[in-house]
């Protein structure tokens, strides 16, 4: 499955990793479990990726590699930095508090002053 496209058919909303279990069904965990921003790209995507770093980031080895031209490979990659740059987005300060509120770290009160 292409976690990249998994969408919720009720809702529309992406659908997100819950579960990770063991092949040989020895240990399973649940919960909220971050994926790495580059699950976020579609396969092509990441093979393209995969490909760029095995020719050490040369585009000309990228331009035979896929038969297609510089301008090409650019606007690929271009593209795909671009969906990078928001995965790889800083999260505010506040929704720190707010994960420090949630985690039991600070109280409310103290949330609340550092909101301000």
């Amino acid at each position: 499955m292409d976690i990249s496209k998994a969408i919720c058919p009720e809702c529309l909303a992406p659908m997100r990793v819950q579960r990770l279990t063991c092949p040989q069904g020895h240990i399973a965990m649940e919960g909220h479990v971050e994926v790495p921003p580059l699950a976020s790209l579609t396969l092509d995507e990441q093979l393209f990726v995969t490909a760029f770093m095995r020719c050490h980031g040369s585009i000309k080895r990228m331009e035979d590699m896929f038969d297609i031209s510089y301008p090409t490979v650019k606007n690929r990659l271009n593209s795909i930095v671009d969906k990078l740059d928001h995965a790889l987005d800083a999260p505010s300060s506040n929704l720190k508090i707010l994960e420090r509120l949630e985690q039991g770290e600070i109280t409310v009160k103290e949330a609340l002053a550092r909101l301000q």
